[in-house]
Order: C-alpha cells, then structure tokens, then sequence
C-alpha cells in the first residue's frame, strides 16, 4: 500500500490540533475544540509499508467528539482523568479514514488529535498502524499578539463645563468617550480572524483610563471612565489661564475563543496609542463674571 497525501496537502493549513495546556478545558474554561462535522485532513508521514500498491490512497480527518455520538460516552471524563487536571485538558476527539476515496471509517477516539490511525486489512491480517504528523498550530502568544494587532478604537475626552472652557480653581470634570466608528471598543466581539487556519473570536473589555490634564499632570491608572458633576469621580483644578491639550490613554484587555468554544482571558493588555488630544482653555474666574454680566 503506498500512501498519497494529495489531499491532505491542500488543506493541511486547515487541520487543528490542540497543543497540551494551551488552554482552559473544563466546562468552566473551554478548551479549544475543533468543529463538528467539518472534515478536516492530515498530513501522513512517509512510511514503509509492507506488501505496497501504487494504486492505495488514504486520507485522515478529526471531529469534535460530543454526546451526541455514543461512539463519546464517558470519553471526556476519561481525557480528564488522563490529564489529571479538569481544567487543563486534550478534548476527546474522533479520526477518520479513507482509502482510495472509500466510505470515511471511524479509526479511534483519542484525547486530543490521534498520532496514528489504524486501517483493517481484512480477515487474517492484522491491522495497518499509519503514524500521522499534524501541521503546526498558533502559540498562545501569538493569539495574544493577533489580539493586540486589532483594529481598535481611540476613546476622546469630554469635559464639563462644556464648550472646551473652564476657569481656574474650579473643578473640571472629565470622562472617557468612545467615537461611533468601525473599530473595535469595550463590550464589542471582533470579526473571526483566522490565524494557522484556527478561527478566534476576540472580545474586547477597557483595562483602565489615565487622564492628561495638559498642564503636566495626570490622573493615575483608574476603571473609571468618568462622568459630569452628577457622577463624575476625574477631576482637576487648574490654577493658571492659557491653552492646555487634554486626552486620555486607554489599555484594553479581553478574551479570545477558538472555534466557537468557551470564552477565555487572553492576559494581555493592548496599550493604545496616539488617541485623539483636544485643547480646552481656561480663564481667570474675574473674567468669566464680567462676561456674565455683559
């Protein structure tokens, strides 16, 4: 039997494999799992096989194995008890065989992607073990990476009082807006990005805020995103007039999943950069009266 990867070749990029410890398995964490009922093919190492025929061809393809399948039962607590940790683990997964573009017949159910498949000879013969090498899949700093390559938003900042003037010694308010545009901001999940032919979804949450006053001093590190002086808990006072350039800095955070599976913390931060700077100007407080007055 002579081995052909024709087919496995053209779609090798497509093959998932879930590397131990990469991430969170258990029903609490959600491994990656590759999807169901898509076909996806391997490629077969070169071996020597015994009583070979040109014309033999055979093909490989995994599945997720749910509990829709009996062929699963008790396969996923088995996965568990082999990896010795619930929330660290090789999902249970079905390999498939063909040969010579026959019907596709279950080989094995293994934790995580099989390392071989095994073909029936036939009666009196025993049975053919293939080992197979599955292509590369993306690190998890690389999905931490793709995370930080996405096309965010830049947050502005608002003030209060409005018209982008205050006085000095008075208690400006500031807060941190997000634009109506099409990049990616807090609360929104990004378009599937495909990454070694893994699908990961990305959802986007705001680490902190730092505010810029413009007069050379800013507000720490904070969650808050501000508000007016109903709410507002950024607040600065200046005590010279002039024109000061106001922003705010924004680290986002988030979680990513891999093929539709459970959402999980992607431990990074994505430091933006560049956002927008407005100028608002400040006035002595006896000059803002006459005006009034006026």
């Amino acid at each position: 039997m002579q081995l052909t990867d024709t087919a496995a070749q053209t779609s090798i990029e497509r093959h998932l494999v879930i590397p131990p410890g990469l991430a969170k398995g258990a029903d609490t964490g959600g491994a990656p799992a590759l999807p169901s009922g898509t076909a996806l093919s391997a490629n077969i190492v070169a071996t020597d096989i015994k009583g070979a025929q040109p014309k033999d061809d055979v093909k490989v393809k995994y599945e997720t194995c749910d509990n829709s399948n009996t062929d699963c039962t008790g396969t996923r607590a088995g996965c568990i008890t082999e990896s010795g940790d619930p929330n660290y683990f090789q999902p249970p997964t079905i390999t498939y065989v063909s040969v010579n573009d026959g019907p596709w017949q279950n080989s094995r159910i293994s934790c995580g992607v099989a390392d071989s498949v095994t073909i029936d000879q036939g009666p009196g013969r025993p049975p053919l073990v293939i080992p197979v090498q599955a292509p590369p899949v993306p690190t998890f700093a690389q999905i931490q990476t793709a995370f930080k390559e996405l096309p965010f938003s830049k947050p502005t900042i608002a003030v209060e009082p409005k018209g982008m003037k205050t006085l000095t010694n008075f208690t400006t308010y500031y807060a941190a807006t997000w634009p109506d545009d099409t990049g990616l901001q807090p609360g929104e999940t990004s378009k599937p990005v495909t990454l070694l032919s893994w699908t990961i979804d990305f959802r986007v949450d705001a680490q902190d805020y730092r505010y810029d006053y413009g007069d050379g001093t800013h507000s720490e590190w904070t969650t808050s995103t501000g508000g007016t002086h109903l709410d507002g808990d950024i607040t600065h006072k200046y005590t010279k007039t002039g024109d000061v350039d106001i922003k705010v800095d924004a680290r986002l955070t988030g979680q990513y999943r891999v093929n539709g599976g459970e959402w999980q913390d992607i431990a990074t931060t994505a430091d933006l950069q560049d956002e927008p700077v407005d100028t608002l100007t400040i006035v002595g407080t006896k000059t803002r009266l006459t005006a009034d007055e006026g």
